[in-house]
């Protein structure tokens, strides 16, 4: 089955390089092994890469071992739906692209907050 988007269209690819999503297959797709839900494709802007550093989730270091290369601004990642939430509510939340973000993001936020951040 066709993974779907918040908008109800076929799930777009979000980043392939970095290369990005829960199974680094550049997509936000998910299953029940993705404790985090990373569903949000966003992209990555400086103050949230230190608002996400500053509550213990750094994004910027390198960890090979992860096949994560370390983001920069103007990444595109797909990111936790929660900490997307969170990072909304201390006014620093990312802009995201609609298309390539993951309909299980609903579960926790709304459409109309994503559609005030698309790009």
């Amino acid at each position: 089955m066709t993974a779907l988007n918040v908008l109800g269209g076929t799930l777009l690819a979000c980043s392939y390089a970095p290369l990005s999503g829960f199974f680094r297959d550049g997509c936000c797709h998910t299953d029940e092994n993705d404790h985090g839900t990373h569903v949000v494709c966003a992209r990555i802007t400086s103050d949230f890469l230190a608002y996400s550093l500053a509550h213990g989730n750094d994004l910027i270091t390198p960890r090979p071992e992860y096949r994560f290369a370390g983001l920069h601004a103007g990444d595109r990642w797909c990111l936790c739906a929660v900490r997307w939430k969170e990072a909304l509510s201390a006014g620093v939340a990312p802009p995201v692209h609609l298309e390539a973000t993951h309909a299980k993001a609903l579960e926790v936020v709304s459409l109309e907050q994503l559609k005030l951040h698309a790009l």
